[in-house]
């Protein structure tokens, strides 16, 4: 039924932002139309969690090491957060120029992902 995920990012310069996805991440990607990039992103999970106030939907991106992760994006320029623990891994926040900030972490529980 379900075939795949559609996930958004809005931001004020969107070339900015495509170019950070394409060109410092690395994402392949196609072209819908008049330079509008859609962009093949790595496997997925969902988590559902309670809210607490008000309900939001987040977007965090996952890597097996974040410190050595935080070290190569730190070599292109990218600005990374604080590494910070949390009982389910290691989280920071990386800076998409034109983009705001997007979450990244590495899980210290099991995952969705298969391998």
């Amino acid at each position: 039924m379900i075939s795949g995920v559609h996930a958004l990012v809005y931001a004020k310069d969107t070339e900015k932002v495509r170019a950070f996805f394409r060109d410092t991440l690395g994402f392949p990607s196609v072209d819908a139309g008049h330079g509008w990039l859609i962009f093949t992103l790595p496997p997925a999970e969902l988590g559902i969690h309670p809210a607490e106030g008000e309900i939001r939907h987040e977007i965090y991106l996952m890597c097996d090491d974040v410190k050595a992760t935080v070290a190569e994006l730190k070599k292109k320029d990218v600005k990374c957060g604080p590494i910070k623990e949390q009982g389910f891994g290691l989280v920071t926040s990386l800076t998409i120029p034109g983009g705001g900030t997007m979450g990244l972490y590495q899980p210290k529980h099991p995952t969705a992902l298969k391998r």
